[in-house]
């Protein structure tokens, strides 16, 4: 494109009006107009959210959410009572006031103990596949709610603190919007009134729409859908949610001055702006060694102090019973203590937490064996959690995608209810 193609004294304003249906996304009083407007607060009160906490290397369940004292292979925690019926790890006290809100599923079963599969498969109900990517949950679950915010500017699926799974056939549309705990964003440091960015993003507008009435694949349609989105980012009053910071000193101390506590932190103020998914990591549980030492000194307190001020904000503000949290990694340590007093990989016998949304709280549901080697109630699955998680937020199961190869492929990958979760 020529110099001289390009309008002169570009602006954000005269850019938006050039971009094909950017009115419809980035300026959402205009697009909606009157009537939605007027139904703006009916919206807001009915949108769904969730959080996944991701412990990202495979936590040992067994020394948190199902101990084993007196085991040979119980370790040295003890169990204390909580709020909720059930019993959870003595370096866990602060959720423990919290458990009348989230249940345990102890009796997960899954097959795959290797990180990166266990990553996928928790992520998206589906083991890896050569011939096709399936989206996570967090893009399925954003792609669902979406509709109950027109307002939303921001993206729908932010990921805080690392990477979460993509998002496979559905489009770089619903990817996972990732942030530090700070909530700094790469790539969006470029002055907001600088002409020269509007001229080349209004040039590759020009391009990618040529792209796209030519039909040549869905590639330059999603790239222009991101344009229109990385613009409203670096214009919207709506990024605040990010600045953490801003928070009351009293607040931030309740959550934990740690890299999680902010983003647990963020994530709350995400989900009152209305972004309906977002996920926070804490890494750090690949424990070969040591694992009780880590526990106790660096891991549990951190988990612990966020995950409760979490809880906790939700509930108070009236937001807990329209957001469902996920806690779970790609699967869990070996019942057996290594000869470095570690855990190894298992994903035979472990657990999962969820809460809010619309599921049933204080729960132990399903039991593990007097040492924690096997399940020895109904085992459940990534996908069971997903389906139970999805009929919380009121997703029919019954939804069905299209992958790119055209097969369809049901919500939750048909999983079953989880049915103690439900009245």
């Amino acid at each position: 494109m020529s110099r001289s193609s390009t309008p002169k004294g570009m602006s954000r304003r005269h850019f938006m009006s050039h971009m094909t249906g950017a009115s419809a996304m980035t300026m959402p009083a205009l697009a909606m107009g009157n009537t939605l407007l007027n139904n703006a607060e009916d919206l807001k009160r009915r949108r769904k959210s969730a959080i996944l906490l991701w412990m990202g290397g495979g936590p040992s369940t067994m020394d948190i959410w199902d101990l084993k004292p007196g085991a040979p292979t119980g370790g040295p925690f003890r169990p204390i009572a909580t709020s909720g019926d059930q019993q959870i790890s003595e370096h866990m006290p602060l959720m423990a006031k919290q458990m009348h809100n989230m249940s345990i599923i102890r009796s997960m079963s899954t097959r795959e103990a290797d990180h990166g599969r266990g990553r996928y498969y928790m992520h998206t109900g589906y083991v890896p596949n050569p011939n096709i990517e399936h989206p996570s949950y967090g893009a399925v679950l954003s792609h669902q709610l979406s509709h109950q915010r027109p307002e939303l500017e921001i993206p729908p699926f932010v990921t805080v603190g690392g990477g979460s799974v993509g998002p496979g056939f559905l489009g770089m549309a619903w990817a996972p919007f990732s942030v530090n705990s700070n909530g700094q964003v790469r790539n969006l440091q470029m002055g907001l009134e600088d002409q020269r960015l509007y001229q080349r993003m209004y040039a590759l507008d020009l391009i990618e729409s040529g792209f796209i009435n030519q039909r040549r694949g869905s590639a330059a349609s999603d790239h222009q859908k991101i344009l229109k989105k990385t613009l409203n980012l670096m214009t919207s009053s709506q990024m605040d949610a990010f600045k953490v910071a801003g928070e009351p000193e009293d607040v931030k101390e309740r959550y934990g001055n740690t890299n999680f506590g902010r983003g647990c932190l963020m994530a709350r103020r995400l989900v009152e702006q209305g972004v309906p998914f977002i996920e926070v990591g804490l890494g750090g549980w690949d424990n070969h060694q040591n694992i009780h030492a880590t526990l106790r000194d660096t891991k549990l307190p951190e988990l612990d102090q966020a995950m409760s001020a979490l809880v906790e904000d939700l509930e108070q503000r009236e937001l807990l019973q329209d957001t469902a949290i996920i806690w779970m990694g790609e699967f869990s340590r070996t019942p057996r203590i290594n000869g470095n007093a570690g855990r190894d990989h298992w994903a035979r016998s472990w657990s999962v937490v969820v809460g809010g949304g619309g599921l049933n709280g204080g729960l132990a549901i399903g039991e593990t064996n007097s040492d924690g080697t096997r399940v020895e109630t109904e085992p459940y699955t990534s996908q069971d959690v997903m389906a139970s998680v999805c009929k919380g937020l009121g997703i029919s199961l019954q939804t069905t995608f299209t992958s790119q190869n055209g097969r369809p492929m049901k919500i939750a990958n048909s999983g079953k209810i989880i049915k103690e979760l439900f009245s």
